[in-house]
């Protein structure tokens, strides 16, 4: 396989959130090209240690070469960082100085025409896994999905307006001969889409970002994920979380209001029978966007936004 390229999305905005320290501990729960993992353990040096998990077995290897100057001070998980409790259970790490997720699909996972994750490798099979060992593919999802399955999905996780056409014209089309490319899908949905609404980018756009996001689960346990890390944290210590679609930008806004709220007691009460206390401060009222000069060499970060939250 080529060599493929990784370019971390707003790499010095992610820096500067985390306040990296010297002998901080930090964990990047989306380790993708080593690229934040880098940042971070260049900037705590000497002494600073990092925790890193992914799913992707290239990305492991990459980042581990990519890394080897820090070794001693770095751990690789092979790992969904929804278990962020259990790896950090396993680890024997009380709390972090700091944690970063990014949210988006690894460039090189996009530039593998194999993965099957762009819209653009039309002959290419229909796979989408971040994890290759996920039993679930795209094909899956495309070939065995009911209709009404078909529908939610594709109106849930890609918000898109003609759901139930391109529901009904897989289930059709399959009736027939089984949907194995990439190429295959575009043609079905390109078909569903009336003309006059093609203007609006690659119509399959949304499409393929419901299934992607089917295929692994993005969006299960993230809330819980947000929350369980954000408490894992030392007082001072910050959370700072790309996303790169509105679902997952909603999830991370709703969890950070859930961590900053103080008491919720009806306000009619004399005195708190709640308990509930403030546990953040959120950094970033509106989120960070990429700036000119970054979307200029790279595009990919039109859709990112970074929200950054302190422990107190």
């Amino acid at each position: 396989m080529a060599e493929l390229k990784h370019v971390s999305v707003m790499f010095d905005e992610c820096m500067q959130a985390l306040n990296i320290k010297d002998g901080g501990v930090y964990f990047d729960g989306t380790l993708g090209g080593g690229g934040h993992s880098h940042g971070i353990l260049q900037r705590s040096a000497p002494n600073g240690k990092l925790v890193a998990t992914d799913l992707d077995d290239y990305a492991i290897m990459r980042a581990s070469d990519r890394l080897k100057e820090f070794d001693g001070r770095f751990t690789l998980v092979k790992d969904n960082f929804k278990n962020f409790s259990k790896i950090k259970e396993n680890l024997g790490i009380d709390a972090f100085d700091g944690i970063l997720l990014d949210l988006g699909v690894s460039s090189f996972q996009l530039d593998d025409r194999s993965r099957g994750f762009s819209y653009m490798a039309t002959e290419e099979q229909l796979d989408m896994r971040m994890n290759k060992d996920n039993p679930l593919s795209a094909k899956t999802v495309v070939n065995e999905y009911s209709e009404r399955e078909l529908k939610r999905i594709l109106t849930e996780y890609g918000e898109e307006r003609f759901a139930g056409l391109i529901a009904k014209n897989i289930v059709l089309t399959r009736q027939n001969k089984s949907i194995e490319t990439i190429g295959d899908l575009i043609e079905i949905i390109e078909k569903s889409i009336p003309k006059k609404f093609k203007q609006d980018g690659h119509p399959a756009k949304r499409t393929f970002q419901a299934i992607r996001i089917e295929v692994n689960g993005e969006l299960d346990g993230l809330y819980e994920t947000v929350i369980s890390m954000t408490r894992a944290l030392k007082k001072g210590g910050r959370i700072a979380i790309l996303t790169f679609h509105s679902l997952e930008d909603r999830i991370v806004k709703n969890a950070f209001k859930e961590l900053e709220c103080d008491c919720v007691c009806d306000k009619s009460l004399p005195v708190c029978v709640c308990g509930k206390k403030k546990e953040i401060e959120i950094l970033t009222r509106h989120p960070l966007i990429a700036g000119d000069e970054e979307l200029k060499q790279n595009l990919r970060a039109k859709s990112a936004k970074l929200r950054i939250a302190e422990k107190v």
